[in-house]
């Protein structure tokens, strides 16, 4: 099978396109055919070295894909070879077949395609824990999305218009007119003007009930401090430390902006920020994942959620298409097609 490996931590171009023997499932495992990948901020962090428990090189990156079960190991039912499934892996998505844990291979509901099964796990999951299972987004609240135009972004607009929350979000100018059309009333452009201080406009002071922030060094503490009371702020990335491909002094500047949160202020405060890793929450609780996996897949057949695929690269240039993102210009997912 061919496979996209990281030959070392660095810029895209350490992504080589490899040609590997074909995985066999052990005990308890798939082995699925994939035909579309989803790419996503870790896979960056990741080739970079950057990301929680990045993998030493040489590895496999990719945490989610789409596909069929076309062998079963011992103790998995024959009758799951053929099932269309969708996955949420730990690396090793970047292939065209992939060997998991049978449990990490969850069927699709009927009409999903491929595309949007591979779109949705990482982004969807992540927005759906932040904003309904851990913030308890309600009716009316204000929500302020960063990176509105990006995958997570765009799912969060999705569910917080289920909710019925107010929302504003941050993004180039470029991106404003698509995310007006998707619902979005309030856009700011982070590049041309202090979305701290728009934000107190636009809420005459109050601030914000939720934010979601995946940008992170100051915006961490800008974001905190729009928070009303009651507020909460979730962080799930850091997306500063990746400014553009390979490693630089903006990474470390990054790191060394990023706040601390003394609890004593926030009690005071009535504050709270929440920390959010779909990876490392699928290994602790692999029970409430896959409910929640459920819930967005209930949500997709009844037509409420939608993933947007901004463009889908080529397996074999898996390096393009990590640099079209470090360069950000995509809206919405961006995948590779084996």
């Amino acid at each position: 099978m061919k496979a996209i490996v990281a030959c070392r931590y660095g810029p895209p171009d350490v992504l080589e396109v490899r040609e590997l023997p074909d995985p066999a499932p052990a005990a308890g495992q798939v082995l699925v055919r994939v035909p579309a990948v989803g790419i996503n901020f870790a896979d960056l962090l990741m080739r970079l070295g950057l990301y929680t428990n990045s993998p030493k090189p040489p590895f496999i990156p990719g945490l989610e894909a789409s596909g069929t079960i076309e062998a079963v190991g011992p103790g998995v039912p024959a009758r799951r070879i053929g099932e269309r499934v969708a996955v949420l892996s730990f690396g090793g998505a970047y292939a065209e077949k992939i060997v998991i844990r049978a449990e990490q291979a969850a069927p699709i509901p009927t009409g999903m395609t491929f595309e949007d099964a591979a779109a949705l796990p990482v982004n969807y999951l992540t927005a759906y824990h932040s904003l309904i299972y851990m913030a308890r987004l309600r009716p009316n609240e204000r929500v302020l999305i960063h990176a509105a135009a990006g995958g997570v972004g765009l799912a969060a607009i999705e569910l917080a218009k289920m909710v019925g929350a107010e929302i504003i979000g941050t993004a180039s100018a470029s991106k404003h007119d698509f995310l007006r059309a998707c619902g979005v009333r309030h856009l700011i452009d982070y590049r041309t003007q202090n979305f701290e201080t728009e934000v107190r406009r636009i809420t005459n002071g109050r601030g914000v009930d939720v934010v979601l922030d995946a940008v992170g060094g100051d915006s961490f503490r800008k974001s905190y401090r729009l928070l009303a009371p009651a507020g909460r702020l979730i962080v799930f990335g850091l997306s500063q430390a990746v400014p553009r491909p390979g490693r630089s002094l903006r990474s470390l500047w990054a790191l060394l902006k990023t706040p601390r949160f003394h609890p004593l202020p926030m009690i005071g405060e009535n504050r709270a920020v929440i920390g959010v890793h779909i990876g490392t929450l699928a290994r602790a609780n692999p029970a409430l994942v896959r409910d929640e996996l459920a819930e967005l897949f209930r949500f997709y057949s009844e037509g409420r959620i939608k993933p947007y695929v901004g463009k889908t690269f080529p397996l074999a240039e898996a390096a393009a298409a990590h640099r079209f993102i470090h360069d950000r210009q995509n809206i919405g997912k961006v995948l590779l097609s084996p």
